[in-house]
């Protein structure tokens, strides 16, 4: 494959491991999330200083980094159970800010210079290049899905729907709301530090910038581009909005300007988004509510 090729696919199958666990969160559990990005920055950098500075191999930090995501996931989780709607956005990206600042004024990791020097991933000796991380991220995208689906499936999943669709319906059966929203943040959370991991031994260079809140943007506008709560959707998203920007280069500086405006457009006319079908969940559903006129349930 052409080089410039084999990178840009690459960087799409980094995308969209993080959108398949935006989707967990948004599409899955209805919890507003702008801050996805900062997950994917903490997996980034804590397999950078894992490999850097502690000596371990890609393969040893790689597990090591996901479990620290998914713990600071479970604890960003919590203001789920408290907070809904534009409330939780707001926190969501109150934790996006933070964390950004945490990786810019804290000198041991970088500071605003980032960290480099960062090892390439080795298969049995081997090192991965070009052609070989390729085939190692496809084969974690395919794990991924294989994770959602199974997650769809299970019995937590169900719980989610029920929670997204009618939490005090859902309560009132036996659903947990709280055990719902936190495994679902545990997973997709644990999903963008992987994300975040192969994305730091591809670079081989990260810093604060790179996981800034227009990167959360650009994940929501892959989740929302492809359908909220569908299985395709993440894939389908993350490949249009990862070969657009090579088309339009002319236009990337407008690049959040356009994606903006993606949004909007999605929300008023393709709420379900690319594969969303009229049975799947809407940002717009999302976000208005389904409140009918005297507090009940509405049946849509």
């Amino acid at each position: 494959m052409d080089s410039y090729i084999l990178n840009v696919a690459t960087q799409i199958i980094i995308q969209a491991i993080a959108a398949y666990g935006l989707n967990v969160i948004v599409g899955n559990a209805g919890q507003i999330s702008l801050g996805h990005a900062a997950f994917v920055g903490i997996g980034a950098y804590s397999a950078a200083m894992l490999t850097t500075a502690a000596g371990f191999t890609f393969w040893q930090s790689l597990p090591i980094s996901v479990i620290i995501v998914a713990a600071v996931g479970l604890l960003c989780g919590l203001p789920s159970l408290r907070v809904r709607e534009d409330f939780l956005a707001i926190t969501t990206i109150g934790i996006n800010f933070i964390v950004v600042a945490i990786f810019q004024y804290t000198p041991a990791l970088g500071g605003a210079l980032g960290i480099g020097g960062i090892p390439r991933a080795r298969f049995f000796g081997t090192v991965l290049k070009a052609p070989g991380y390729f085939a190692l991220c496809l084969a974690f995208l395919v794990l991924a899905m294989a994770v959602c689906r199974f997650f769809t499936c299970s019995w937590s999943g169900l719980s989610c729907f029920a929670v997204r669709e009618e939490e005090t319906a859902a309560s009132s059966m036996g659903v947990s709301p709280v055990r719902a929203k936190l495994t679902a943040f545990v997973l997709g959370t644990a999903l963008a530090g992987l994300s975040g991991v192969l994305y730091a031994h591809y670079m081989r260079f990260i810093s604060a910038d790179s996981f800034t809140f227009p990167f959360s943007v650009t994940l929501l506008s892959i989740v929302v581009a492809g359908g909220l709560g569908t299985f395709w959707g993440p894939l389908v998203g993350a490949v249009i909005l990862g070969i657009l920007p090579e088309v339009f280069r002319p236009l990337v500086n407008y690049r959040m300007f356009l994606y903006a405006m993606l949004l909007l457009l999605m929300i008023r006319f393709m709420p379900g988004g690319i594969l969303g079908g009229s049975t799947m969940m809407s940002l717009k559903n999302l976000t208005a509510g389904r409140k009918g006129p005297k507090g009940g349930a509405k049946v849509e």
